[in-house]
C-alpha cells in the first residue's frame, strides 16, 4: 500500500489495510511517501500546481504508477494485481474517447502491457467484469474494514463527471456499462495494431525507470516542483 500522507483519510485506510492483512496472515508492504519523496502527495501536488495548471488526479496518478511499478519489481513480482473494475474501465473508455486520445487506450483491458520489458511489471485486473456495486456489497457482506468515502482531493475531477453520466445511463439502460466495455474489447486489437510500435520504450535518463520519453512523467513533475 502507498501511504500518501493525506491526513485522516490516509490514516483510516492504512489502519483498515493493516487490520485486514493481520486477520488473514497476508504480508503487507507499505510504501511511505515521506521515505520516497521526503513529503506528502499534497505537498508535491500543491507545489506543482503553483507553477503549472495540472489536475490533482493527474499528478497523483503519475506518482502512484511510478511507485507501484518500481516497488513491485524490487519485490520480485512478475504481476501487479490491481482492483480496477467494470466501472473504472467504462469510465476510462469514455474519458479517452471524449478527450480524443484513443492512443492511450492501448493500456486498457484486463491485462496491460503492449511492450514487454524487464523493468515493467505487467498489471492484471481480476475484478475487471465486476461492478462497483457488486464489490461494495461483497465487502460489506464479508465485514471487510473499508472506508467508502472517495478521495478528498478528487474534487472537480473529469472522472467524477463521467461517472455520474454513466450511472444515469446504467439506470436507464441496465447493463450498458458491460456492453460498452465488451464493445471496446472487440476494438482493442485494432487500436493496439494501429499504435503499437509508434513509441519505443526506453529508460528515463533521470531515474532509470521505463518511459516512452527521454524523461519519464514522474521526473518531469519533480523537475517542475523543484524550479
Amino acid at each position: 500500500m502507498i501511504d500518501l500522507l493525506m491526513g485522516d483519510w490516509s490514516e483510516k485506510n492504512l489502519a483498515n489495510v493493516k487490520n485486514f492483512c493481520k486477520e488473514r496472515g497476508v504480508k503487507l508492504h507499505i510504501i511511505k511517501m515521506r521515505e520516497e519523496f521526503g513529503c506528502s502527495i499534497c505537498y508535491i501536488r500543491s507545489g506543482i500546481q503553483s507553477k503549472v495548471k495540472l489536475t490533482n488526479c493527474l499528478i497523483c496518478g503519475v506518482v502512484k504508477r511510478w511507485l507501484l511499478n518500481k516497488k513491485s519489481r524490487e519485490l520480485g513480482a512478475t504481476k501487479l494485481v490491481t482492483g480496477h473494475n467494470l466501472d473504472d474501465e467504462a469510465e476510462n473508455v469514455l474519458m479517452n474517447f471524449f478527450k480524443g486520445n484513443m492512443k492511450i487506450s492501448i493500456g486498457l483491458g484486463p491485462k496491460t502491457g503492449v511492450i514487454s520489458d524487464k523493468k515493467f511489471v505487467q498489471r492484471i485486473k481480476p475484478l475487471y467484469f465486476c461492478s462497483n456495486d457488486e464489490i461494495r456489497q461483497y465487502s460489506k457482506g464479508m465485514n471487510f474494514p473499508v472506508q467508502y468515502e472517495p478521495c478528498p482531493c478528487a474534487v472537480g475531477a473529469f472522472r467524477r463527471t463521467v461517472r455520474k453520466e454513466i450511472a444515469k445511463l446504467e439506470e436507464q439502460n441496465p447493463g450498458i456499462k458491460r456492453v460498452l466495455v465488451n464493445n471496446f474489447l472487440t476494438l482493442l486489437p485494432l487500436i493496439i495494431k494501429k499504435y503499437k510500435g509508434k513509441d519505443k520504450l526506453q529508460y528515463c535518463s533521470s531515474c532509470g525507470e521505463p518511459s516512452r520519453n527521454l524523461v519519464c512523467k514522474r521526473c518531469e513533475l519533480i523537475k517542475i516542483l523543484k524550479k
